[in-house]
């Protein structure tokens, strides 16, 4: 190891801080370069990870939105899904879609209003207490789910988990202890749940993705 090289493992250290280290520091026994090849390695990952949850995360908004918009049109109901016709949606909910409309701005159309709804917003419309109201409309936004499996739970599940990943990456924090490989196993199923060959397009550099999980400095 020369002492470029060591002296420029410190200088990362106070450039990120020690604190912020600590937790790669502790990942390889406290070998300060060591440490500081795991957080770029982590950052590496995080930036492979980020795309393809990008593209994960808007096929899943337009599919369970399409899905609500067709229930919402067959009802002959006014207005759009998110004006909430029937009164199901939680004060959370409306909340987050208040907010929407006010960065969308006042006269946007209902798909800029859509955009600007976060992950989150679409991850808790597959909860438990929609199951009798919006679930019957949003179980067709995922037509490929497997016989016997068509309930919201089977994706809820994997798309808690994508979230919590997704705002992990975002905050970039470490993402040492997440077993990583599951949530690419995650994203396969909610995409596959949607259609398989989005899937293919979204993760078609996932071998890219899986290499930088196998070498983990």
């Amino acid at each position: 190891m020369s002492n470029s090289s060591v002296a420029t493992a410190a200088l990362v250290e106070q450039a990120i801080s020690p604190p912020r280290l600590g937790p790669y520091r502790a990942a390889v026994g406290g070998d300060l370069q060591r440490a500081v090849q795991l957080y770029r390695w982590n950052a590496t990952v995080s930036a492979s990870f980020w795309e393809v949850l990008g593209h994960g995360e808007v096929f899943l908004r337009n599919a369970i939105n399409n899905a609500l918009v067709t229930a919402h049109h067959r009802h002959a109901a006014a207005g759009d899904w998110f004006d909430d016709p029937r009164g199901v949606l939680t004060a959370r909910a409306r909340a987050d879609i208040d907010e929407a409309r006010r960065r969308a701005g006042t006269s946007a159309p209902a798909g800029k209003v859509v955009a600007e709804l976060n992950f989150g917003f679409w991850r808790f419309l597959l909860a438990r207490r929609y199951t009798s109201t919006l679930w019957p409309a949003i179980r067709h936004a995922f037509p490929r789910l497997p016989r016997g499996r068509r309930n919201p739970q089977v994706i809820e599940e994997p798309v808690i988990r994508l979230h919590t990943l997704r705002n992990r990456i975002a905050h970039h924090e470490p993402l040492l202890s997440i077993p990583l490989h599951d949530r690419v196993d995650d994203l396969r199923f909610v995409l596959d749940a949607i259609d398989p060959r989005l899937r293919a397009w979204a993760m078609d550099d996932d071998t890219r993705l899986l290499g930088l999980l196998t070498h983990r400095p």
